[in-house]
């Protein structure tokens, strides 16, 4: 465990080792200049060429009614649009100037840092929600963030701007994040208790916070408090992860929590020259490997939770971990990464990305295994093969309804084919003051009815730990892999179960494999009825015993006994996606009439087009 650093070896480890910058100043030409022999010119262009319209242009006001809006109206945009702003402008600036070394941006970059300084807080309106109160600094993702911006841009910079300049970051610094962080325990993300678990919060704020004091704090055995501090936070973070090193939050929240896990596990172990070792952990190592193993096909991964459905890693970080912890096929996914990946953005990750590259002698494409299996979150990944982008691959889960980032989607399931997810996972809602409410659960996407799950008796899945599935069986076999669970425990009592089983099987036996759902349902107290639903954002087709789920490039055909169920498509409109509105099909499947016991079963191939 990390706790197992204590402040005495921790300062101890401090001194007797040489601070030495993790990325060379900007005065070092000759290391810059080989950043940008090794970036290449028409990147190093265009990188300058975008400074230059920064420079030229003003950077957005954040007034206190502005910052109001979300307290207001709920929504986030309006002030955050602005604020990311001038994150972008910092970081366009500062690498601009370290990659030319011309002087000519220097009078920007100290007008939008002494700007940031200025502001009254760096925290989100969605995380302080009302005006500061100066006396008692906020500490949230946002803070995390522009604190470890602001202490780079001045390792990078600061010898060559305003001596104030630097002097007024590091107060602001110690003002806002390093005092506070030592000397409150009301950050709910620093310890997990007993009311409230952490989430990928704990990695960015501690990694940002303390980070920032790795660059700027001049007493080690302050620094070596808030070291501490981090280790022992970080166990509770690193105790989200399954002990396959699987995540609840998605892949999606893995890239951005465990992408400052690594950058924080980094600035320790090169501080200390390896004494404290971060990433030294095993449960480190195999939730390194998380994206690897939640792969559906190239480029597309499954995203349960308030996962977005559009993946992309930091290849910077793929590259890291790949040489950190000899893992290749990390820097495999990192070549595939590179360009849609980059972080520009954000300082933090956009000097990363042109020093933590993939190592150009590893070769080839990532392939994913032809499964995956996280024992502890019941998420099974069942890959017909591998090596096809076009193959038939499943991913289903069980879990409970009080998980990171939850969904109520106890028993749901992703079916790709074709390069197509087909039977998606809808993804997350626009992120408002409501979504994240007490009405959370009425959001569609977060209810069950925006899942591929049964709804016995018109029951919908409650929000809890308590509400969870039962892992009954997981087999793999050369023929077939296969999730049995007890999903009673996910539903109200209103629903009257006495059982309800869900199976869900990848069939190898065929060229293009198969899938079977079978929901087997025994009601309590007399018959009931009870639907199983499929959502998807493809074109439906309703025929006799079937129904065709039609994407762009492939298809499938869901094959049902229309001697014992009906099917009809139900849609959703305009749902309030992250991506933007769209509608959803939720296909309906049905018995005809009621029943005490009975079995919803689907057969659900590959179409040919």
């Amino acid at each position: 465990m990390l706790s197992r650093y204590n402040p005495i070896d921790i300062e101890a480890a401090l001194r007797s080792t040489p601070a030495a910058a993790p990325f060379p100043p900007a005065s070092d030409r000759a290391a810059w200049a080989a950043a940008r022999a090794a970036i290449g010119e028409a990147r190093a262009a265009a990188i300058i060429a975008q400074a230059e319209t920064d420079a030229r242009s003003p950077f957005p006001p954040l007034p206190a009614s502005l910052f109001l809006e979300f307290l207001r109206t709920g929504e986030r945009d309006t002030y955050q649009t602005p604020y990311f702003r001038r994150s972008q402008v910092i970081a366009s600036l500062t690498l601009a100037e370290c990659l030319e070394g011309r002087g000519r941006f220097l009078d920007a970059i100290m007008d939008v840092t002494w700007a940031r300084c200025e502001e009254s807080s760096w925290a989100m309106p969605a995380h302080q929600q009302t005006l500061t109160d100066m006396a008692r600094p906020h500490i949230d993702l946002g803070v995390a963030m522009v604190a470890l911006q602001l202490a780079e841009l001045d390792a990078l910079l600061g010898s060559q701007l305003d001596p104030l300049v630097s002097q007024r970051i590091r107060y602001e610094l110690d003002r806002r994040c390093f005092t506070p962080y030592l000397e409150r325990h009301d950050h709910w993300w620093l310890f997990a208790s007993q009311t409230r678990e952490v989430n990928n919060w704990t990695a960015v704020c501690n990694a940002g916070v303390v980070g920032a004091a790795i660059y700027a704090e001049p007493n080690p055995a302050r620094l070596a408090e808030m070291i501490a501090r981090a280790a022992r936070s970080l166990d509770d973070y690193l105790a989200t992860f399954d002990r396959d090193g699987g995540s609840t939050e998605g892949p999606g929240y893995w890239s951005y929590g465990f992408g400052y896990y690594t950058i924080l596990g980094q600035l320790v172990e090169q501080r200390t020259a390896g004494k404290i070792a971060f990433m030294g952990e095993e449960i480190v190592r195999k939730a390194a490997q998380f994206p690897l193993r939640t792969s559906l096909g190239a480029g597309v991964y499954a995203n349960f939770s308030d996962c977005d459905r559009d993946i992309q890693f930091i290849p910077a970080q793929l590259a890291y971990l790949a040489r950190r912890l000899d893992l290749p096929d990390l820097a495999r996914l990192a070549h595939t990464q590179a360009a849609q990946g980059r972080r520009s953005g954000e300082l933090t990750w956009a000097l990363r990305d042109l020093f933590w590259r993939p190592d150009p002698a590893i070769t080839g494409e990532f392939i994913a295994a032809r499964r995956d299996w996280f024992e502890e979150m019941m998420w099974m990944f069942a890959r017909m093969d591998p090596a096809n982008p076009a193959a038939l691959a499943l991913a289903a889960k069980g879990g409970h309804n009080e998980e990171m980032h939850n969904q109520n989607d106890v028993g749901s399931f992703i079916v790709h084919f074709g390069g197509e997810t087909l039977i998606p996972d809808v993804g997350r809602g626009r992120y408002t003051k409501a979504y994240f409410g007490p009405q959370r659960y009425a959001h569609f996407v977060n209810a069950s009815r925006g899942h591929s799950v049964p709804r016995p008796n018109g029951c919908e899945q409650l929000p809890g730990r308590q509400y969870a599935a039962a892992l009954l069986e997981h087999s793999v076999s050369e023929s077939a892999d296969r999730l049995v669970l007890e999903l009673k425990g996910a539903y109200p009592a209103e629903a009257r179960l006495q059982s309800l089983r869900r199976s869900i099987t990848l069939h190898r036996e065929t060229p293009q494999g198969w899938v079977e759902l079978c929901d087997e349902v025994c009601f309590a107290g007399g018959p009931g009825q009870c639907q199983s639903v499929l959502t998807t954002f493809s074109a439906v087709t309703l025929e006799a015993g079937c129904v065709l789920i039609r994407g762009e490039r492939a298809a499938l055909i869901v094959r049902y006994d229309q001697s014992l169920l009906s099917a009809r498509v139900e849609v959703e409109r305009q749902v309030d996606l992250a991506l933007g509105p769209a509608d959803v099909n939720c296909l309906v499947f049905e018995f005809l009439q009621p029943v005490a016991a009975g079995t919803l079963r689907l057969v659900i191939e590959p179409a040919v087009l």
